[in-house]
């Protein structure tokens, strides 16, 4: 084990590298492929998740209109989806796509499937009538608009950003806005992952192909990643980066795993064995065809920053780090709620299920509770939590119930920031404590001063 001073050098180091990196990847526009994790009861074919490009130099007249970004903008994802209104792509703002939030402050620090609709919806009414109108009874339509905004809610994903020029980037958006937006969607020969090949292709020709043989020629976003990747390697001249964006902590479901065609198949075994049982000569080619592809070593995850909202990308929060957090939160719920702690994000999610979503004056998302007879507003964004009327213990339940959540992720997708945030929130909300809880906080201070 290294010793602290050591310690402390290699990470000085890393973080050099790693705004270096994150500097160098921002100093001129850029194409980043979006591999989305699946999410939800899925299938073989639709486990293989979706595709969106971020351009950080192109951004949106409306959406579907692009124009090039003035200084400030942080460009536009766009992407292919079924069945809105009929258009074949539509660009969103990077935040909004990310969180269906205009400003970064207003993001929530804990998300359930009632907020996401909430702030899906809320967004959907400002910016978003044209290509989703109002549903006949007046509230929100059907349909997949929803895939519009706030895609970190239900997922999470990965970046794989390579260098453009302007004037590439001039001629995308010449070629989109002259050419005809109707809706070319088929899952297997016209899909999400189609159309973002198509994009960086026309930056990079050739520089992505599907598989014939571990994606039994459909077009998938695992395969577009690694060919990304590949050209990455094979170009070193061109800027490249990696990133995780990771899925907002709260009570939603987690996402899992991207998927190729085949190791899809080969991975469920509500598909394989079966197939097993009926033939194993099909099986056993099924599972060559797995292993021969590599499906189970790529890792979309590997040399990747964390994207940080609002900063520049950070490398993740190391093991041991991650690891020393979640023993101290341990501890102190467990000193706090004795016969619950480990269940407190459980505890706060049912709370806010049942409370009224509103928004407060600033047009930040908040809760209203009701308390002891009253009506009490609790401000659930990091711009407001610490703003309204709600007693401290209940905001401390808010922050706890999100670092639990936040924890629970692989390191890959963690930042110290959001982590060092998270505890300062905590520790704004907690005032006078005991002795115990304040040793807790020192230790975790000695862990985040181990960090430059």
């Amino acid at each position: 084990m290294y010793s602290r001073p050591i310690r402390s050098l290699w990470r000085a180091i890393g973080t050099i590298i790693v705004l270096t990196l994150a500097c160098s990847a921002l100093a001129s526009a850029s194409a980043t492929l979006l591999l989305e994790e699946p999410y939800g009861k899925l299938g073989f074919f639709t486990a293989t998740g979706h595709a969106a490009v971020y351009l950080s130099g192109v951004c949106a007249e409306s959406p579907l209109v692009l124009r090039p970004c003035h200084p400030g903008e942080n460009g536009v994802v766009i992407s292919r989806y079924d069945g809105i209104n009929g258009h074949d792509w539509i660009a969103i703002p990077l935040i909004p796509y990310l969180y269906a939030v205009d400003r970064p402050e207003e993001i929530p620090l804990f998300a359930d499937a009632k907020m996401t609709a909430f702030l899906r919806d809320r967004y959907r009414r400002k910016y978003l009538e044209a290509i989703a109108p109002d549903g006949k009874n007046g509230g929100a339509p059907g349909g997949n608009w929803y895939e519009l905004v706030g895609s970190s809610y239900d997922r999470a994903m990965y970046g794989f950003e390579i260098e453009t020029t302007p004037e590439q980037d001039a001629a995308l958006i010449r070629k989109l806005n002259s050419s005809s937006n109707v809706s070319h969607f088929h899952m297997v020969s016209q899909n999400c992952a189609d159309f973002a090949k198509k994009i960086i292709n026309f930056y990079y020709p050739r520089s992505l192909h599907r598989s014939v043989v571990a994606d039994i020629g459909i077009t998938t976003p695992k395969q577009m990643a690694k060919m990304l990747i590949k050209y990455s390697a094979h170009h070193p001249d061109l800027q490249f980066s990696r990133i995780v964006i990771s899925q907002v902590p709260g009570s939603m479901p987690r996402s899992s795993t991207v998927h190729g065609v085949v190791d899809a198949f080969f991975t469920s075994k509500k598909y394989i064995v079966p197939s097993a049982v009926v033939s194993p000569i099909f099986a056993g080619c099924v599972a060559a065809v797995y292993v021969g592809t590599g499906a189970e070593r790529f890792d979309p995850a590997r040399n990747a920053l964390v994207f940080v909202v609002g900063d520049q990308p950070e490398a993740p929060l190391n093991r041991e780090d991650l690891r020393a957090y979640q023993l101290q939160l341990k501890h102190l719920l467990e000193g706090a709620y004795p016969d619950n702690g480990h269940n407190v994000s459980r505890t706060w999610a049912r709370l806010q299920s049942k409370a009224h979503l509103t928004v407060d004056d600033n047009g930040m998302p908040a809760l209203q509770v009701v308390m002891d007879g009253g009506l009490v507003e609790v401000g659930i964004a990091e711009g407001n939590v610490l703003n309204g009327n709600a007693p401290p213990e209940l905001l401390r339940q808010l922050i706890e119930a999100r670092l639990q959540s936040e924890l629970h992720r692989s390191p890959h997708g963690i930042s110290e920031t959001e982590v060092a945030r998270d505890w300062d929130l905590l520790r704004r909300t907690m005032g006078g404590e005991t002795s115990q809880t304040a040793r807790v906080l020192t230790h975790i201070e000695s862990v985040r001063g181990n960090h430059p």
